[in-house]
């Protein structure tokens, strides 16, 4: 079993991995050229094309920020997220369904010395300045400014104490000031945040940055899954058989991760905007997961008190559209659905694959098996289940047991072969998805109540179980091509 712990432990894992990593000594420049570089390195995703999927990579010489390093894409490849969580690629949606279900609950820091404290930045001392402390790149020439991608948002409910943690974007807008962006009604420190606006009262809030792997991805359930009152900490803790620890802010009354390369502490704003372009105006904030670049709206603002980090700290990034995303978005979603219809009907569901064209979120490949007469039918009750497992699923495409998920040319030849518009089209219409998709805009859609709303279809592309002998593949004879070819397999 692996030792990942935290964002170093993950990095040496990955080196010793032949493929999965290089590195660079060159200058770059953190605004655009950066992600500009990745693109072509290992980005994938959504983004425009050439891009691919390839190895992390981590920039030694970042213009700017003397001794700063960052590295990006650590997430960007199912076969390395895997490896990260000892798993294989093919169980990653089964793995971190067991770990949700099973969870460890965070603890407090036990140690001496808290690494995430090892260097501490008031807010209150002279020239301070979070532009020049975290070196936070922008994706394109148009964003709204540099962007805080992987940080881990973390807070409480000022009436009950519970707390929680998401990712969110963070946009660097003044020395001592961050913009937040909330998904209306889809995070639970939204909750949180609503309740402090109806107190008057700041929202004391801590961002973390350079993370375990498993503490990423574990923040990337929602509800049903993990509803209000469950921390993903605590799945983070279930995947790594080990707590994860939580130390104390140093000015604000929050926790924060203890072992991350950053901490960004600060207080969330109640009633208080700013266009998230303030210091652009290009009306545009950062390329999204969909890969378009989203708008700029009016979003909440956050007075830093303080910055903290470990000694030669290492920032940790993301492109927006990235596979990166993909996975933090979606490997949650394929837990989620198979929780979901895995209670609902035991044993008959394969695999699910949150497929890289939906950025994690939009599109799901359900792999089903038909076993006796009474199951057909029952394929479309998985997929209703899985838009009420993720809320922001918009396609499902329903293949059977011989089809591979994961190959996409397998899922297309189970959509020329056995689908027909007319009969195995189901829409769904009239219901809420996702902000980012400009197809759910009135603007688009003239039929549409609001802006979000979708029509959820299924594409159901497996064989009418009692013609399932005119529709089997050419069985090939069973060889092991070693014996031919022993280097290549």
């Amino acid at each position: 079993m692996n030792k990942v712990e935290d964002l170093r432990s993950a990095i040496e894992l990955i080196k010793s991995i032949p493929g999965e990593y290089v590195e660079t000594d060159v200058e770059v420049d953190p605004k655009a050229e950066l992600s500009g570089v990745y693109r072509y390195v290992g980005a994938g995703g959504t983004v425009m094309r050439p891009t691919k999927i390839g190895p992390a990579m981590v920039f030694n010489n970042i213009k700017g920020h003397p001794g700063a390093r960052v590295i990006t894409g650590i997430l960007a490849s199912r076969k390395r997220v895997a490896a990260l969580l000892d798993t294989t690629p093919e169980k990653l949606g089964f793995f971190l369904r067991d770990a949700v279900q099973n969870p460890i609950d965070p603890i407090d820091f036990t140690g001496d010395k808290v690494p995430c404290q090892e260097v501490v930045h008031l807010a209150t001392e002279e020239g301070f300045d979070i532009r020049k402390l975290v070196p936070a790149p922008t994706n394109t020439p148009e964003d709204a400014g540099p962007y805080i991608t992987m940080g881990l948002a973390y807070g409480s409910d000022p009436e009950t104490g519970i707390s929680d943690v998401t990712i969110h974007r963070f946009c660097l807008q003044s020395e001592n000031e961050l913009s937040m962006w909330i998904t209306p009604g889809a995070r639970h420190l939204g909750v949180f945040y609503e309740k402090y606006e109806k107190l008057n009262k700041p929202m004391p809030i801590s961002i973390s940055i350079g993370l375990d792997p498993a503490v990423y991805l574990a923040s990337g359930f929602e509800p049903p899954t993990t509803p209000l009152g469950y921390n993903e900490l605590a799945c983070a803790g279930a995947i790594r058989q080990k707590p994860v620890e939580l130390c104390n802010c140093i000015t604000i009354g929050e926790k924060a991760i203890a072992n991350a390369e950053y901490v960004i502490e600060g207080e969330l704003m109640p009633h208080e905007r700013v266009p998230e372009d303030r210091s652009t105006g290009t009306g545009k904030a950062m390329p999204e997961f969909p890969g378009q670049t989203g708008p700029a709206p009016m979003v909440p603002i956050i007075k830093v008190k303080a910055v903290t980090h470990r000694m030669n700290p290492i920032m940790q990034t993301t492109i927006g559209p990235s596979e990166e995303h993909v996975h933090m978005a979606g490997l949650p979603t394929e837990a989620s659905i198979i929780n979901m219809v895995e209670t609902a009907m035991p044993g008959r569901l394969m695999n699910v694959y949150a497929h890289p064209s939906g950025g994690g979120k939009y599109m799901a490949i359900i792999q089903f098996k038909k076993s006796m007469p009474s199951d057909e039918g029952r394929q479309r009750q998985a997929a209703l289940l899985a838009f009420s497992a993720f809320s922001e699923l918009k396609h499902v495409i329903l293949v059977d047991e011989d089809v591979d998920p994961f190959d996409s040319n397998d899922v297309l030849w189970a959509l020329n072969t056995r689908y027909q518009g007319d009969i195995d089209t189901v829409m769904i219409p009239g219901v809420r998805c996702h902000p980012l998709d400009h197809t759910q805009e009135t603007a688009y859609n003239p039929m549409i109540r609001d802006n979000g709303i979708s029509c959820k279809t299924i594409f159901d592309c497996t064989m009418p179980f009692s013609q399932k002998k005119h529709f089997e593949r050419s069985q090939f004879l069973e060889v092991d091509p070693k014996h031919w070819l022993p280097d290549m397999f």
